[in-house]
């Protein structure tokens, strides 16, 4: 794997105050510290990159999932019934183009998010209901090869970029060496070995 490899991260679990109501959603993950440490870390907000203010009215996905919202046969409601898809739509276009302009292979986002969610999601009748389901964004990321993990999978993220990086190991030279209890370990990988 290539040193300058770059996550996309929801900006509001870094601490940016860009979520409907104003707030922010931080992760604390000594993973995510040392990646941001390293500047390997984009910070990204759809909702906001798509033109929606923040404050925002909250929104969900009245049909299926994000796929279907890319698709056009499901629609993207906020609680006032304005139909608010073409910025999650526009949100989800641009952060595939921050993705591809930076090589990127994984995103973390925001769990349950009408555009981040990646397993689960709001169920469109703004009663805190949930639904198997990914957002507009993960639906559009994934489509084009990006993995995408929730918040509650940085562990699994990590994982799945060392296992990138050991697929890479003839091409980049990788160093793989086992440490005196039996486990692998991958030099100069800072997916795998953190810190």
């Amino acid at each position: 794997m290539q040193k300058n490899t770059k996550i996309l991260v929801s900006s509001c679990l870094l601490g940016n105050k860009v979520r409907y109501d104003a707030n922010d959603v931080p992760t604390e993950s000594d993973l995510l510290d040392d990646w941001n440490a390293k500047g390997i870390l984009i910070a990204f907000c759809p909702e906001v990159a798509g033109g929606l203010s923040v404050p925002r009215l909250p929104a969900e996905i009245i049909g299926t999932d994000g796929n279907a919202v890319l698709d056009r046969i499901a629609k993207v409601i906020d609680n006032k019934g304005t139909d608010v898809s073409e910025f999650f739509i526009n949100g989800a276009k641009k952060a595939l183009e921050a993705a591809k302009s930076n090589d990127v292979k994984v995103a973390i986002l925001k769990s349950k998010s009408p555009s981040c969610g990646s397993s689960f999601i709001y169920d469109g009748t703004f009663s805190s209901v949930q639904k198997v389901g990914q957002g507009v964004t993960t639906a559009l990321l994934e489509r084009n090869g990006i993995k995408v993990f929730s918040d509650l999978e940085i562990d699994k993220a990590s994982e799945y970029l060392g296992n990138l990086a050991a697929d890479n190991a003839d091409n980049d030279r990788l160093e793989i060496n086992k440490n005196a209890e039996g486990e692998y370990k991958f030099k100069n990988n800072p997916f795998l070995n953190p810190r």
